[in-house]
């Protein structure tokens, strides 16, 4: 949160699950407002949607949305260093079908965020008559 207002930003993220624990990796700058407010609070809540297609019912003159979304809540905390290499691989797997080879010297200028989720819930909406 951001005084009167709640702080969004759009990310790319990376995910793992262990023991059916779920865990949201990002990346950012090293320095910059979100990680201000994340030192403030850690008190995280994130939300991802997919799958958006327009649904027309002629026979009623009406239209909806078809989507599938998640909202969740957790806590975030800033990777340590000697960690940064295995949590961008994981966030890498998202985007990239192989074990993708980066430069480990952007290491030095990029912050490694940790997502631990507590709770999370799903609607979908689906092209239904």
């Amino acid at each position: 949160n951001d005084a009167a207002y709640p702080y969004i930003v759009p990310l790319n993220f990376g995910h793992e699950v262990k023991d059916g624990k779920l865990t949201l990796y990002f990346h950012c700058a090293n320095e910059g407002k979100k990680l201000d407010l994340i030192r403030k609070n850690n008190k995280v809540t994130f939300e991802m949607d997919c799958d958006h297609n327009f649904i027309l019912y002629e026979e009623r003159m009406s239209c909806t949305m078809g989507y599938a979304s998640v909202i969740g809540h957790g806590t975030i905390e800033i990777v340590a260093d000697e960690d940064k290499y295995e949590s961008l691989k994981i966030l890498m797997r998202q985007y990239h079908a192989e074990d993708f080879k980066f430069n480990t010297d952007m290491m030095k200028v990029t912050t490694v965020l940790k997502m631990t989720v507590a709770d999370m819930l799903g609607k979908r909406r689906n092209n239904i008559h």
